[in-house]
């Protein structure tokens, strides 16, 4: 068969010889942001399930419970805030149904969103960077296991000791992210078990030492519990939040394959670890200081346990950091940047890497952790808005030969490479959500509330708006008839 070179804008691989088409674990995955064809596709919807399941069961998490009860909410309002901020997994399984739908990743169907050229900016922001940031966080998060467990075996981890796990922890998550689609798919069932029995056996731990009738010895009520209350269902929303990449997971399943499986099962498959986790650190935090949560639970697990609890620890970061950089790199395939899937994959990972090092060597983890996560849904809130009021005004009807083209005759062009419908609504609802914040900095409108309402008001603002200012231009962008 005579050897054929892909298009360079499809974002597909190139080299010295072809790989084969198709999708396959043992080989590295030959589509990048070009459309899968539909005798490609395969699977599913099921197969979400453990994809997201996996990427769920992870030490930020458990960070992120124990930090509820350490802001100074009671159990009860902790676990509460656990269950609400979760519920947004919903939006990333609507964001997942189309993926099928246009056999395409995330970052080329919000071309229909912004236009050609203002994608590139999308993706580069709001895919790219966003996704680097939080590859970052997870990393710094089981660093952090890494080395206690490093220190089990008397090697100290000294500053070039802890170099050498980070960029290991970080070599293996690429090394999924990179072989891509199919690896991922067969390795998240088994990697899903593990877990899954690494915090059962956490979770008994958890339940004999925990205070289920703790609160704090000043109880916070009023205005104060209202604003600690915003500002964890922030912290908790920011994960699902910014997962406007779900297409990327789902692209290869049949065309005709049921939208509500695909909601279903990729929401429940983040839904239920996500809050089964989390709220093990917040039950955590009732019997132990959670401000150090892999040193403070070493100390209510069984003597032999701990190596297998911090293992699993990395372990989980790894599986959702194979996520989180294989959309990284499609991101950057997206804005422009003519290069190999695995190129851009692994200099998100060098990236990454970078970042992580300073969360860890130079400022405070924690501290970081919550501030990036509160700030960042400023943006990531009203992406995530305008994704799916899309995906409803124009019921997952997409003109796929449309979407591959980048030129100003494609029917995505708008006006100058930009629409001014997504544009406007995410500008305006990240606007309204910055007045609105409380965190690194404080918006006028919280400085005069008291409380963070930038959740809630962005989402609503950016919604609004396209609702209003996006019909005319999904109309007429619909695939003819």
């Amino acid at each position: 068969m005579a050897s054929t070179i892909p298009d360079p804008r499809s974002g597909t691989e190139r080299g010295p010889a072809p790989l084969p088409a198709g999708d396959g674990p043992s080989r590295i995955e030959a589509h990048g942001i070009d459309h899968i064809p539909d005798s490609e596709r395969h699977g599913h919807p099921r197969e979400l399930f453990t994809v997201w399941a996996a990427a769920n069961v992870n030490y930020l998490s458990l960070v992120i419970g124990g930090a509820l009860v350490f802001m100074g909410l009671t159990l009860w309002q902790a676990i509460g805030v656990i269950v609400v901020g979760n519920l947004f997994w919903v939006l990333s399984g609507v964001l997942a149904t189309s993926g099928p739908a246009a056999g395409a990743p995330s970052e080329v169907i919000t071309r229909t969103l912004y236009g050609v050229l203002g994608n590139r900016v999308n993706n580069a922001v709001g895919g790219w960077l966003v996704s680097v940031c939080y590859f970052a966080l997870n990393l710094a998060a089981a660093a952090t296991a890494a080395f206690a467990l490093v220190e089990k075996t008397g090697i100290p981890a000294n500053t070039p000791v802890k170099v050498a796990v980070i960029v290991v922890i970080a070599a293996l998550t690429l090394a999924i992210s990179v072989y891509g689609h199919a690896l991922i798919i067969k390795l998240y069932l088994p990697i899903t078990l593990v877990l899954s029995g690494a915090f059962a056996v956490v979770a008994v731990a958890v339940v004999r030492h925990a205070d289920f009738s703790y609160a704090p010895a000043e109880p916070l009520s009023g205005a104060p519990l209202w604003a600690v209350l915003l500002a964890g269902l922030t912290m908790i929303a920011s994960g699902p939040l910014s997962y406007t990449t779900s297409a990327d997971f789902s692209r290869y399943l049949p065309r005709e394959s049921s939208p509500r499986a695909i909601v279903l099962w990729n929401a429940l498959g983040a839904f239920l670890p996500s809050v089964a986790v989390c709220s093990l650190g917040a039950l955590a935090a009732t019997a132990v200081d959670m401000s150090d949560p892999q040193t403070a639970l070493q100390g209510i697990l069984p003597g032999w346990f701990v190596p297998v609890f911090l293992l699993s620890l990395v372990l989980g970061t790894i599986a959702i950091n194979a996520l989180t950089a294989y959309s990284a790199g499609l991101a950057l395939q997206a804005v422009g940047l003519r290069v190999r899937r695995t190129v851009s994959v692994l200099f998100d990972g060098a990236v990454a890497v970078a970042l992580t090092l300073y969360g860890l060597l130079v400022s405070n983890f924690l501290d970081t952790v919550s501030n990036a996560l509160q700030v960042i849904t400023v943006l990531t809130g009203p992406m995530m808005c305008v994704y799916a009021t899309d995906i409803l005004l124009r019921r997952n009807r997409y003109d796929v030969a449309a979407l591959s083209d980048e030129t100003p005759g494609s029917p995505f062009w708008y006006t100058r490479g930009v629409n001014p419908a997504g544009v406007t609504a995410l500008l305006g609802g990240a606007a309204a959500g910055a007045l609105c914040v409380d965190s690194v900095y404080t918006g006028p409108v919280a400085s005069a509330l008291g409380m963070d309402l930038s959740l809630p008001v962005g989402m609503a603002v950016a919604t609004l708006l396209y609702v209003v200012l996006g019909r005319r231009t999904v109309a007429a962008t619909l695939p003819a008839a």
